[in-house]
């Protein structure tokens, strides 16, 4: 630990990146969540964590040293925040700063579960929330979504995607309104900054759900946060003789102690939808190799009595490792003359098991990331004389949470019972069984670029052979034009690994998502079942290709499958914002509202406005609804209401078409004539972006 604590530290040191050296980094962090874990190791937990905190200090970063969820944190290292909310959190001495150094942005995603998403107007009354309260830093995890290329997603179960619902996207596309609903925010606090910097904040009650965090300074400086904690109904409440309303779960933030800059449930920026579009990339030139699953037991690692735990054979050097026995079944067997065929049961440890009777694919199970143990039962189909049970094991990650991993099991650790023999069950747990770590197309190496050549590929009908379990493939193809992000289209197949050029895009499984995804509102506390997405549809069906594992022409792509899939209908397919979404009313507060003068004064502007902005070399072609008045719906489902200006549509056109962005003051000076000058009004608009 300390070793490898000292190999980081050198490395920014190296490169004078610590701010002592004048560069960027403020902060450094010893451990990560660690006092769960401390807590179960008992008095040698407490002691590891003094010690860690002791070494890390004596580095002479000349920055503080953090612990995220360690309470007791020794001096000087400060104890911080990682939460969904952290409103609540105190640091464990008064002199401490109150730092939140992980702010949720979403969630992972497991296979066979939903996407998780985490509405922005609850992500930004989370840090309004923390930062009325007196807090000093906020870190996003996470802030820029990733991929989990090769076989480096953990969990097990957690995907290859850690997209997260991040404000940048997995692809490294904006989020929106994510991203600009908390660019918005953050502006906002920095209106605040005089005062939050001089003033601890003094708090009022606002009515039942309300309240009142003011932080005031002798100078005449003054901020304030008015909240709401109702979770279903708005308020207007009175503060410094003036009414303000607001929506339920929402916090409003006054740089002035008077106006209203923003409001963390009133969204105004845009909403981008973005489309998986098929590119003209073709996959060509197919070929395959399949495993020999007859040679396995002839291959094995070792042979020995009874079940192993896998990660202790394979040392995660592959997901796959074989348990190979044999039975001899007597030529009198009722089964053999007309009766039920046996079954077998196995349990397994986790994660995933494909059984295979005498060469031949039995069955498929798995586990969850819930339930990681699970049984395989099915009916096997065996032959009088000498049968072969093979078991291919698979792990789907490595533990990544919580102590005593060389306690975890893995593999097939039985009992391995087969049912409906004459004189009943035979448990074939200890018998001899043989194991063998990897597959042959592993052993070759068959993802890297070099080793392609050395394989006798067949060609051959792929129809004919989308259901064969255990198979490579490969075929060529040519990067698409332009800058669009990239990902393949898994949908057409079963579990396995992929590679393009001898990089590994990682492991693939398109089993289908469960979960309850009725529906996501924002008010009320934010957990991950409260909006889940994609039920009844892969977990994962698209896979991130960065452009940068790509040549012009002749890229090489690899698949391994499991079970059994269509690879002619494997696509590659490019990611685009294809239309934005905007709605703003009359009364609609943010920051454009102000500027900061440089002695620190505010100065008011008029009027909101609606801004529209599609991606780098897109333009917007065409209007596919405006309406300023009382629409109703949300994006892509925008509708008239009973106010309408007509015009809507010419102004937007005339703004907004053949531009990469452009913006519409929200006034009725833009459109004519008041179409409902009783009404409070808004505008609404869709634009449709296209590749310039």
């Amino acid at each position: 630990m300390q070793k490898f604590t000292q190999k980081i530290v050198q490395l920014m040191k190296d490169e004078k990146l610590f701010e002592s050296q004048g560069g960027p980094i403020i902060l450094s962090q010893i451990e990560n969540e660690y006092e769960p874990e401390s807590k179960a190791f008992g008095a040698s937990g407490y002691a590891y964590m003094t010690w860690a905190a002791k070494m890390a200090v004596g580095m002479g970063t000349g920055v503080p040293w953090v612990m995220c969820k360690e309470q007791d944190a020794p001096d000087p290292v400060i104890n911080t925040c990682n939460g969904f909310y952290c409103d609540y959190f105190s640091p464990n001495r008064v002199y401490k700063p109150t730092l939140w150094t992980e702010a949720w942005t979403g969630w992972f995603t497991e296979f066979g579960g939903p996407v998780y998403q985490r509405p922005v107007e609850d992500l930004a009354f989370a840090v309004a929330g923390f930062i009325q309260k007196g807090g000093s830093f906020v870190n996003y995890y996470m802030y820029h979504g990733g991929t989990n290329f090769g076989r480096t997603a953990g969990g097990p179960f957690i995907t290859t995607s850690y997209d997260y619902d991040a404000p940048i996207d997995e692809y490294g596309l904006i989020r929106q309104p994510k991203y600009g609903h908390l660019k918005e925010l953050h502006k906002a606090v920095k209106l605040c900054e005089p005062a939050l910097l001089n003033a601890d904040p003094t708090v009022t009650s606002l009515g039942s759900y309300g309240q009142a965090h003011v932080f005031s300074f002798k100078s005449g400086v003054c901020a304030a946060f008015l909240s709401n904690y109702n979770t279903k109904s708005a308020a207007t409440v009175t503060f410094n003789n003036m009414n303000f309303h607001l929506p339920p779960w929402s916090i409003s933030i006054l740089p002035d102690c008077k106006n209203v800059v923003f409001n963390t449930a009133r969204v105004g920026v845009q909403t981008s939808q973005t489309q998986l579009l098929h590119t003209n990339s073709e996959l060509r030139s197919w070929e395959m190799f399949n495993e020999d699953i007859s040679s396995v037991a002839g291959d094995t690692t070792i042979t020995v009595i009874g079940l192993l735990d896998q990660l202790n054979i394979t040392r995660d050097s592959s997901d796959y490792l074989w348990y190979t026995t044999s039975i001899n079944i007597s030529p009198s067997e009722s089964f053999l003359h007309g009766g039920q065929h046996p079954s077998l049961t196995v349990q397994s440890a986790g994660d995933a098991i494909h059984v295979f009777i005498n060469d031949q694919l039995s069955g498929s199970a798995y586990g969850t990331r819930e339930y990681r143990r699970f049984t395989f039962t099915g009916n096997v189909n065996l032959h009088a004389g000498l049968n072969k049970i093979s078991l291919l094991s698979i792990a789907v990650g490595l533990a990544n949470n919580g102590p005593h991993f060389e306690m975890r099991s893995t593999g097939v650790l039985g009992p391995v019972v087969l049912h409906g023999l004459d004189q009943g069950k035979r448990d074939l747990s200890w018998q001899k069984w043989s194991y063998k770590v990897g597959l042959k197309g592993e052993d070759m190496n068959l993802g890297a670029l070099h080793s392609i050549s050395e394989v006798d590929w067949m060609k051959g009908s792929l129809v004919a052979h989308k259901q064969q379990p255990l198979t490579w493939y490969k075929a060529s193809f040519d990067a698409p034009k332009g800058d669009d992000p990239l990902a393949l289209d898994m949908g057409s197949m079963g579990k396995g690994q992929v590679w393009i050029n001898g990089q590994s895009i990682g492991r693939y499984w398109t089993t289908y998502a469960t979960g309850n995804c009725s529906e996501c509102a924002y008010s009320g506390t934010y957990r991950p079942k409260k909006c889940q997405f994609g039920c009844q549809h892969p977990t994962q069906q698209w896979y991130h290709v960065p452009r940068s594992f790509l040549k012009s022409s002749n890229n090489l792509l690899v698949v391994f499958e499991e079970i059994g899939g269509d690879v002619s209908r494997i696509g590659l397919v490019k990611k685009s914002v294809t239309s934005v979404c905007a709605e703003v009313s009359e009364s609609h507060p943010h920051f454009r509202n102000w500027q900061t003068e440089s002695h620190g004064q505010l100065e008011e502007q008029n009027k909101p406005e609606i801004s529209l902005h599609c991606t780098e070399g897109h333009s917007i072609s065409a209007i596919k609804f405006s309406s300023f008045g009382t629409p109703s719906g949300s994006c892509g489902t925008f509708q008239h209401g009973d106010c309408h200006a007509p015009n809507s549509n010419a102004v937007l056109e005339k703004e907004c078409i053949g531009k990469q962005k452009c913006s519409v003051t929200i006034s009725n000076t833009n459109f004519g004539k008041d179409p409902c000058p009783s009404k409070l009004k808004k505008l609404s608009v869709e634009a449709v972006c296209a590749p310039i």
